[in-house]
């Protein structure tokens, strides 16, 4: 890679991504994120800080056998050495030197104020620190790239000692220095003023590191490449401490797709989306529906208007076509929903309604009906699936038929004896149902109604059809429609199911949990079924 001449994606997902509270990987889901990363074809992955914690020295050291990168260079985070101490002489640059990392990023101050407090030394020393550093970095053959650490801050308060600091690390070896609004209070215009300054000032290449705590990290960025920036720094999903940082994704997106800048290999941008996702499950973080375009809601469409003009030309209500970072459009059926909606939902489904217009209209108000009575088929897909295969055969899709449920919560008084309080709760439901011309009567047991609901059914089911051993309940939504009434409220539940491969949602409606459990798990089971028959 032509460090000199390339404009550079660096992603510090791997350590800054992770000071986000909640977030704790192995050093295993973090060699995972990192190959995911290679494969979005970013040009840097910082791996985290050798040296200063067990978890990123292992990592490193695993990295030089496990990973296998073909577009990213693997960078090691660190900070300049100590007060009083040569480089050479301080363990933790030992660290950075052994890491194998071809390229160190080091953290050093520029602010005035935080040089005295926090390191307790002098400007001058801290200039030497530097200077030290990034000198016996490079002469050890490693690129050196500067962290400007609250520099936006410390521009503001002695600009003359912020540019020293950079000048000291361009005269030193380093290659570029980037920019760092710690605190996140920048916003793009006065981003662009201050690193057009430094770019005449230094004549350095300058990068730009934003955290989100005014909501603008993406746009300060692009002020930052505007203004001459080449060398950007954003975390994946916009993981980072506090509001997060900047969301590469949607900085690198923005480039290319609005500004024309190629800065990913040719056509990988596509993978942005699986990609976003794929770390998503590492990390344990449901990925942000709303997220700029990798979101499932980024190209989703609700209200009638939009569809009808959608079924015209898909570009009329979209800024850009969602296959470009590998998302896809979606339509919502709700009771916002007109015809054209129904349309085109039932044709992503397989259900051509164009032909027939009284259908189509029979279904879009039976959809607005039961919305009115709680149903919300926007996130439940398989639920509206079935209507519509009922609405359009005649018949709704049935692979068995319920003669009786039951469901019984029972405190266990043994172990009440010994904990003094009220008992251990034991759930257990008896189902009864035909399927393939025979009657099975089945007990299930479980931690809780629901599940012990589930247990039954799928067990009962699964006599005839045996792939149900393949379903699995993932996730389980409730939600109190009319809180008004308290516990005599109406019950909305979402119910996900997986078959290893793929995942469906269905919904259900009640008077009690119970009821609108029954309902979710009963088309899950159906919609499962029939998804396999087909």
């Amino acid at each position: 890679m032509d460090l000199q001449g390339a404009f550079h994606v660096y992603d510090t997902t791997l350590r800054d991504g992770m000071q986000q509270e909640g977030l704790n990987p192995t050093v295993a889901d973090k060699l995972a994120i990192a190959r995911q990363l290679d494969e979005l074809g970013v040009g840097f992955i910082e791996g985290g800080w050798p040296g200063a914690n067990p978890k990123d020295t292992e990592f490193f050291r695993r990295a030089a056998t496990e990973l296998d990168l073909k577009h990213a260079k693997l960078a090691a985070f660190g900070a300049t050495r100590r007060a009083g101490v040569r480089a050479a002489d301080d363990p933790l640059i030992a660290a950075l030197r052994d890491s194998g990392a071809p390229v160190v990023t080091l953290v050093a101050k520029s602010h005035d104020r935080h040089v005295e407090l926090a390191l307790r030394t002098t400007l001058e020393e801290n200039l030497a620190m530097v200077r030290d550093t990034v000198a016996h970095l490079r002469e050890n053959g490693q690129t050196v790239f500067l962290d400007a650490e609250h520099f936006f801050d410390g521009y503001k308060a002695n600009r003359a000692y912020a540019l020293e600091v950079l000048r000291v690390a361009f005269e030193a070896g380093a290659e570029v220095a980037a920019l760092c609004d710690t605190n996140g209070g920048m916003l793009p215009a006065w981003v662009s003023d201050v690193v057009h300054d430094v770019q005449t000032s230094t004549g350095g290449r300058v990068g730009i590191h934003c955290h989100n705590d005014t909501g603008t990290a993406v746009a300060n960025t692009l002020a930052a490449v505007d203004a001459g920036a080449t060398h950007v720094q954003g975390t994946i999903n916009g993981y980072g401490e506090r509001t997060g940082n900047a969301d590469l994704i949607s900085v690198v997106a923005n480039l290319e797709l609005k500004l024309d800048r190629q800065v990913l290999p040719q056509g990988l941008l596509r993978e942005a989306t699986r990609i976003a996702h794929g770390i998503a499950e590492v990390t344990n973080v449901p990925p942000a529906s709303r997220q700029p375009y990798v979101g499932s809601s980024a190209f989703a469409h609700k209200a009638g208007l939009h569809a009808s003009a959608i079924k015209v030309d898909p570009m009329l209500y979209q800024h850009m076509d969602p296959m470009g970072v590998g998302n896809d459009m979606r339509l919502l059926v709700s009771d916002m929903a007109g015809r054209a909606s129904i349309e085109l939902k039932g044709k992503e489904l397989g259900f051509d309604l164009s032909e027939n217009k009284e259908l189509a209209t029979a279904i879009t108000n039976r959809v607005k009906e039961l919305e009115s009575q709680g149903f919300s088929f926007e996130a439940a897909d398989a639920s509206f699936e079935l209507l519509l295969a009922e609405m359009v055969e005649g018949e709704r899709p049935a692979f068995f038929e319920i003669e009786s449920w039951r469901v019984v919560t029972e405190t266990l008084p043994q172990a009440a004896a010994h904990g003094g309080g009220a008992g251990e709760a034991v759930c257990e439901a008896i189902v009864k149902l035909h399927a393939q011309g025979e009657r099975f009567v089945l007990v299930g047991e479980g931690n809780g109604p629901v599940n012990a609901l589930d247990h039954a059914l799928r067990q009962a089911i699964g006599r005839a059809y045996p792939e149900v051993a393949k379903f699995e309940l993932i996730d389980f939504k409730v939600r109190i429609l009319d809180q008004g009434h308290g516990t005599d409220a109406i019950t909305r539940v979402l119910i996900e199911t997986t078959d290893g491969t793929t995942s469906w949602v269905t919904v259900g409606v009640g008077a009690n949990i119970i009821e609108a459990s029954w309902q979710a798990l009963v088309d899950s089971v159906t919609y499962g079924l029939r998804k396999h028959q087909a």
